[in-house]
């Protein structure tokens, strides 16, 4: 889920440089520099997600801060924004995936001595 969220992050940046080349200017924000936030967070967030499925434990703290980071935006987009139908299932997945991240399974998994050493 951490990966599909990252690559979610990358669609949402390429989208915007599109968005901003075909001449859609907001008067608020630049389309470019949000884009350069969106691919650096999404990229970021995408490499924990592969690092996960890879085994690789360093991506455990990065899906952690992406799912605190993504409930008050689900948060605002509930109560704040009046998209209900796109904050709610934000919030379901961050909680979900928050559940998964502290399962006793995965925190075997994070506590195991078996694991190469660069996991």
């Amino acid at each position: 889920m951490t990966a599909v969220q990252g690559a979610l992050g990358l669609i949402v940046a390429v989208v915007l440089v599109i968005r901003e080349m075909a001449g859609h200017h907001e008067a608020a924000i630049s389309g470019y520099g949000t884009a350069a936030w969106f691919a650096a967070i999404g990229g970021g967030v995408f490499a924990g997600g592969l690092a996960l499925t890879r085994g690789r434990r360093w991506g455990r703290g990065v899906s952690l801060m992406a799912q605190i980071l993504l409930l008050p935006v689900a948060y605002t987009l509930i109560t704040g924004s009046g998209l209900p139908l796109i904050g709610v299932p934000v919030a379901i997945v961050a909680l979900a995936v928050l559940v998964l991240l502290f399962a006793p399974a995965s925190l075997t998994w994070l506590n195991a001595d078996d694991l190469p050493p660069d996991a």
